[in-house]
C-alpha cells in the first residue's frame, strides 16, 4: 500500500484555476453554440442606435447653445 504525504493530498492552485477555466469552456462554450453570432449582431445595433441616440441629442444642445447669446462658454 503506498504511502501519501500531506503534500500528494493538497491541490495546487493551478488545478483549480484549471478547473474552474474547463468549467467556464464548457459552458460558454454551449451558450455560443445555442445563440451563434445573434449577439455579436446586437451589441452592432446596439451601439449604432447608441450613437445616432447621441448625434441627435447633441445636435439639440448645440442649438439651444446657438440660441442662447448669455452662457458662459
Amino acid at each position: 500500500m503506498p504511502q501519501y504525504t500531506l503534500k500528494d493530498k493538497i491541490m495546487s492552485s493551478s488545478t483549480v484555476f484549471y478547473a474552474i477555466g474547463h468549467f467556464l469552456e464548457w459552458i460558454l462554450g454551449g451558450i455560443y453554440d445555442n445563440i451563434g453570432n445573434i449577439f455579436n449582431y446586437s451589441c452592432i445595433v446596439l451601439g449604432f442606435f447608441g450613437l445616432f441616440y447621441w448625434l441627435y441629442n447633441q445636435k439639440k444642445y448645440n442649438d439651444q447653445a446657438a440660441k442662447n447669446p448669455n452662457q458662459i462658454k
